[in-house]
């Protein structure tokens, strides 16, 4: 089944492309530690993995209150985040980071601690259009960490350029193993969708994450509960553009004018792999961004996700 991430922008405020619009009981902390690197012990046998670490236990998420007894809203929410400009984030994502805060929601629009200027570049990856590679590259030579939310079926269809990801020091983060609506699924099935994922990362990859994102920006308040009680972090973004449309592409220069436009200091970005605008400005925007101040960090390193 191919996956397309189109409809992730389906919550933009520039829908139109230019209008404003603790770790929890399901696992410890110590489940997320990063594999050692050690190579396995057997060649191609059915327990080795693709990146030749030691595969990773399984994990079985414990759900907690499965029936929502608390009542905690199931509403449908879109992530909207507003264009960003003049170096400041749009006060959606502002208002949004305020709100995920109150609620203690472990979750993320942009990083609103740190007060240096801070970019974290993340992608989604849905299905493979032959750009990731390309993407690879760039990042390799400019020295800049991103991290990848992969589908379950991309995983799966593109294990070589998964391990690549992993072996080259990018995160590669949880996007659900059929990317579907979670405010539509019940406390336990959002907890299999991404213990499914998770658990193929770490007997095929010896790899795991605690980074999380919804597929299509949808959420709800129970579905935040849910994510941060089994342990993990739910990643928005504050920065993006009409990027997914692979049958609407515009050029390198269009990409490098929207996202560098809209860079803020500790904005998450969000860009789609299979662009082959993203792919062709890649490196002009890290440059530009340089030269304006920004420095890319990881995911790890942003305060409200530790």
């Amino acid at each position: 089944m191919i996956l397309s991430c189109a409809a992730c922008g389906k919550s933009e405020t520039d829908i139109a492309d230019d209008k404003t619009s603790s770790t929890g009981d399901g696992m410890s902390e110590s489940s997320f530690e990063k594999n050692s690197g050690a190579a396995a012990t057997t060649d191609k046998k059915s327990n080795a993995t693709y990146t030749g670490f030691e595969p990773l236990h399984e994990i079985s998420l414990t759900v907690s209150d499965p029936s929502n007894s608390k009542g905690l809203p199931t509403a449908k929410i879109e992530h909207s985040y507003g264009v960003a400009k003049d170096g400041k984030p749009h006060e959606i994502s502002v208002n949004s980071e305020k709100f995920f805060e109150s609620k203690n929601y472990k979750a993320v629009t942009y990083d609103a601690v740190s007060k240096d200027k801070r970019l974290y570049l993340t992608f989604d990856c849905g299905y493979e259009n032959g750009y990731t590679a390309k993407i690879l590259d760039v990042l390799k030579e400019k020295n800049v960490k991103a991290a990848f939310f992969c589908t379950l079926d991309d995983i799966k269809s593109e294990p070589e350029l998964i391990a690549r990801m992993i072996k080259e020091g990018h995160i590669v983060g949880n996007h659900s193993s059929t990317h579907p609506s979670f405010p539509s699924l019940t406390r336990s099935e959002m907890a299999k969708e991404i213990e499914t994922c998770d658990n193929y990362l770490r007997k095929n990859f010896g790899y795991t994450s605690k980074y999380f994102r919804f597929p299509k920006g949808d959420y709800s308040e129970c579905a935040l509960d849910l994510v941060q009680s089994v342990g993990f972090r739910s990643v928005f973004w504050s920065l993006s553009y009409a990027d997914w449309d692979t049958n609407a592409q515009k050029g390198g220069d269009y990409a490098f004018d929207k996202v560098t436009s809209r860079l803020h200091s500790g904005a998450v970005i969000l860009l789609h792999a299979v662009s082959s605008d993203n792919a062709e400005a890649m490196g002009r925007i890290i440059d530009y961004a340089r030269s304006e101040g920004y420095e890319f960090y990881t995911l790890d390193d942003m305060p409200a996700l530790k």
